[in-house]
């Protein structure tokens, strides 16, 4: 069982940075691919980055490269997003997730098996 809390949503102009923050529980954590996705109202939850348990590998969605970074840290069983030259377009609820045994880096809602609660990030422009 793992348990996943949110933290270091808020509101941001754009072109800000926030760093969200995820405190897991659970034994399992280090030996898991973590992941963020996020919704906004009235749209499908989508993905925005996955990290491998060793934090060597990850994926991120298009849109979000370049300008979005997750990592870890398995000491603290913590993992991060820091988001900088945020824009309207990604405010959402944000989630982070912890990978199915046995998925490396999870891309797909499906290969994830335990869910936070979610952190609200708003953009204005």
């Amino acid at each position: 069982q793992v348990q996943l809390v949110e933290s270091g949503g808020g509101l941001v102009q754009a072109g800000g940075s926030l760093r969200l923050s995820c405190a897991a529980s659970g034994r399992t954590f280090g030996s898991r691919g973590m992941g963020w996705f996020r919704q906004a109202p009235g749209k499908e939850r989508e993905f925005v980055a996955a990290i491998s348990w060793s934090g060597g590998r990850t994926y991120y969605k298009e849109s979000v490269k370049g300008r979005f970074t997750i990592s870890r840290d398995n000491a603290k069983n913590t993992l991060y997003l820091q988001m900088n030259s945020l824009r309207p377009e990604d405010t959402a609820v944000y989630y982070c997730a912890a990978g199915r045994d046995g998925v490396p880096v999870p891309k797909y809602a499906y290969e994830y098996d335990y869910w936070g609660q979610g952190t609200q990030v708003t953009v204005s422009s």
